[in-house]
C-alpha cells in the first residue's frame, strides 16, 4: 500500500510527467519490462504461498509424496523468476541508460541554439555541471531507483492479493498500519527535492570555480593567490559536505521511523494472528505463509525510504535539466526563412541601434554602406560600438531598431546557417581546440581536401613552423592552442578563415594582442585573407589600417567622421587625435 501512495504521489509529479514524455520511443522494451515485471511479482507471491503447503501438508500432515515436489517446484519458481528478473532489469537498465544518452544530446544540442547574452550570463561551469553532473544523478534516479520503485509496485501487488487470500481480516489490520509509514517519506521527500536542488547548485559553483582557476592558473600563479583560491574551493566543498550530511541526517532518521512504524503494525498482526490460530480460526501453515507474505511485503516498503532520496535527487535534476531546456533563443529564425544567394553588391546598416538588455543603448540611429569588395575599417575608443556592430551582422545578436540588409535582404528573414557561411571572423580572442593542427584548420568544412588545406596554410604565412611541429598537420596542440606562440595560434585562426573562403570577413583588433614582429606575420596573412573579399576590421593598431578605402570613426555609438585615412587626417578631427597620439606614443617607445 505504501508503495502505491509513493508511486501514485510520484505520477503526479509534472517533473516526471515530462520525463515519461521522453520514454515514449521505447515503449515497446516498457511494456515488455512491464510484462516481465508482473511475472517476477506473480512468482514472489507464489514463493510465500508455498509456506503453506510447506507447514500445513508436509510438517503437520506427513505427506510424503508432497515432499518430494514442493523442493522441485520451488527450484523452478526461481529458475524461471530469475529468467523473468533479469529480462526486465537489462532491458530497463538499457532504457534507462538510453533516456540519459538522449537528454544529454538534447540538452548539449539545445545549448547552441542559445543566444551569446545567455553565455554571457551563465558560468561555463554552471552548463558543463548541467550536462554532466545533473544528468548522472537524474542517471542514478531513473536506471536503478525509479526502476526499483517499479519492480517492487509489481511485487507488492502480487503479495497483496496473497495476504488477503489467506486471511482478509489480517489483511485490512495491516492495511490499516501500513499507511502510516507513508507520513515521513512525503515530509522527508519535500527535504529531499530542496537539499538536492541546493546540493546541484553548490556543485555547479564548485565546477565554475574549477573551470575558472584552472584556465587562470597562469594569473593564480602570477599573483601568488594559491592559497586564497584553495582556501575558497575548500569552502564551497564544505558547504557540498554540510548539504550532504543534513540530508544523510533525514535519510538515517527516515529508516528508523519507518521501521518503527512497521514494527508496531507487525507486533499487532503477530498477536491478532496468533490468537486466530489459538482459536482455531487458522491454521499455523496459512498464518506463517500470511505471516511470510507480509514480511516479503514489508522489505520493499523499508527501502522506499531508502530510494526516496536518491529519487528526490534525480527530479530535482530533471528539473534544472528541463529548466534549461525550456530557456528560447533571443535570436530564433523566422518561419520560411530563405537562404542567402552569394553576396554580390553591398552591405547596408539602415538607421542602425542596439542595447543590451538593461542597459542604454550601444548604437544610435547608424547607417552605414559597405560595398562589395570593400574594406571598411571601424575605430574609436572603447566602448563607441566597434565590437557590437560587427556582432550584429552574423546575428549573434539583433538590432533593437532599424535593420541591417545584405544585398537589399533583411538579415532576420535569412536562414542563420546560410548568412553565417558567408561571414569568416578572426578576433583578439584565438579559439582553437585541443586537436590536431589540421582539424582546426578544417573546423567548419571538414571536407577540404589535403591540397586546399596546405593552401590555406601557406597563405597564412603558417605552413613553415607546421611543418617544423613534430608530427606536422597531426601535431596537437593543446587546450587553446597553449602549445603554439600567439601569433602561431592567429596564423591558424587565419588559416582556418581562409580555407572557409566566405566573401564577407571580420577582424577584430587580430593583430592588438601580439609583439611587433608577430604582428608583422600575421598582417602579411591578414592581407591574404582580405583580397577579394569585404572587410569589417576593428583596428586598434590605427597603422594596420592606413591602406583600407573607408574609415569610419565611432563615439559614443554614433558615427561622428568618414573617409579614407588621408581625407580623415586632413580634416584634423577625432581620427586625426586619435592616429597622432598613437604616433607619438609608438615614437616614444622607439
Amino acid at each position: 500500500m505504501l508503495k502505491l501512495n509513493s508511486f501514485f504521489l510520484l505520477c503526479k509529479d509534472p517533473t516526471l510527467k515530462r520525463l515519461g514524455r521522453e520514454l515514449k520511443p521505447y515503449s515497446p522494451k516498457l511494456l515488455l519490462s512491464m510484462a516481465c515485471m508482473v511475472v517476477v511479482g506473480l512468482f514472489n507471491a507464489l514463493q510465500a504461498w508455498m509456506v503453506q503447503p510447506l507447514l500445513d501438508e508436509i510438517f503437520y500432515r506427513k505427506d510424503a509424496q508432497l515432499l518430494y515436489l514442493l523442493p522441485l517446484a520451488l527450484l523452478a519458481v526461481f529458475f524461471i523468476k530469475g529468467l523473468f528478473y533479469f529480462s526486465y532489469s537489462f532491458t530497463l537498465e538499457k532504457v534507462g541508460q538510453s533516456i540519459i544518452r538522449d537528454l544529454r544530446n538534447k540538452v548539449y544540442a539545445h545549448l547552441y541554439t542559445l543566444s551569446l547574452s545567455y553565455f554571457q550570463n551563465t558560468p561555463t561551469g554552471e552548463l558543463i555541471s548541467r550536462i554532466m553532473n545533473d544528468v548522472a544523478m537524474l542517471q542514478s534516479a531513473v536506471s536503478h531507483s525509479l526502476i526499483r520503485l517499479l519492480r517492487d509496485l509489481c511485487s507488492v501487488v502480487g503479495l497483496l492479493a496473497v495476504i488477503f487470500y489467506m486471511d482478509w481480516r489480517l489483511a485490512l489490520v495491516t492495511l490499516v498500519f501500513l499507511p502510516m509509514a507513508s507520513g515521513p517519506i512525503v515530509i522527508f521527500g519535500r527535504k529531499f527535492r530542496r537539499l538536492s536542488i541546493g546540493y546541484q547548485n553548490l556543485m555547479a559553483e564548485a565546477s565554475n570555480h574549477l573551470h575558472e582557476t584552472i584556465a587562470g592558473v597562469r594569473i593564480v600563479k602570477a599573483f601568488s593567490t594559491e592559497e586564497y583560491e584553495k582556501q575558497r574551493f575548500a569552502a564551497k566543498l564544505q558547504a557540498i559536505m554540510d548539504n550532504l550530511m543534513e540530508n544523510a541526517r533525514y535519510r538515517c532518521l527516515a529508516h528508523p521511523m519507518v521501521e518503527f512504524m512497521g514494527g508496531i503494525g507487525m507486533a499487532l498482526i503477530i498477536w491478532f494472528g496468533g490468537m486466530q490460530v489459538m482459536n482455531g480460526h487458522s491454521t499455523p501453515g496459512t498464518f506463517m505463509s500470511f505471516l511470510t507474505a507480509l514480511i516479503m511485503l514489508y522489505e520493499p516498503v523499508k527501502g522506499v525510504t531508502n530510494i526516496n532520496s536518491t529519487i528526490q535527487q534525480g527530479m530535482a535534476a530533471a528539473d534544472r535539466l528541463f529548466a534549461l531546456l525550456d530557456v528560447q533563443p533571443d535570436i530564433r529564425e523566422k518561419s520560411g526563412a530563405r537562404d542567402l544567394p552569394p553576396f554580390q553588391r553591398c552591405l547596408e546598416f539602415d538607421r542602425v541601434s542596439f542595447h543590451y538588455p538593461g542597459n542604454p543603448d550601444v548604437l544610435h540611429s547608424l547607417n552605414l554602406t559597405v560595398q562589395h569588395g570593400e574594406m571598411l575599417a571601424l575605430v574609436g575608443p572603447s566602448g563607441s560600438g566597434k565590437t557590437t556592430l560587427s556582432n550584429l551582422v552574423p546575428r549573434f545578436y539583433d538590432v533593437t531598431a532599424g535593420a541591417i540588409r545584405i544585398d537589399s535582404q533583411d538579415i532576420r528573414d535569412i536562414s542563420l546557417r546560410s548568412l553565417r557561411q558567408q561571414i569568416a571572423v578572426v578576433t583578439q580572442q584565438t579559439i582553437l581546440f585541443n586537436d590536431t593542427v589540421r582539424a582546426n584548420i578544417m573546423y567548419g568544412r571538414n571536407n577540404a581536401s589535403e591540397s586546399e588545406v596546405r593552401e590555406a596554410a601557406r597563405a597564412a604565412f603558417a605552413l613553415d613552423f607546421i611543418e617544423e611541429l613534430p608530427q606536422g598537420f597531426e601535431t596537437v596542440i593543446g587546450e587553446a592552442g597553449v602549445r603554439l606562440s600567439g601569433g602561431q595560434q592567429q596564423r591558424i585562426s587565419i588559416a582556418r578563415a581562409i580555407l572557409k573562403n566566405a566573401p564577407i570577413l571580420i577582424l577584430d583588433e587580430a593583430t592588438s594582442a601580439l609583439d611587433t614582429e608577430s604582428e608583422r606575420e600575421v598582417q602579411k596573412a591578414l592581407d591574404n585573407l582580405m583580397q577579394n573579399r569585404t572587410t569589417i576590421v576593428i583596428a586598434h593598431r590605427l597603422s594596420t589600417i592606413v591602406h583600407a578605402h573607408r574609415i569610419v570613426v565611432l563615439k559614443q555609438g554614433r558615427l561622428i567622421e568618414e573617409g579614407s585615412h588621408e581625407e580623415l587626417i586632413a580634416l584634423g578631427g577625432e581620427y586625426s587625435t586619435l592616429y597622432h597620439l598613437q604616433f607619438a606614443d609608438e615614437a616614444h617607445q622607439a
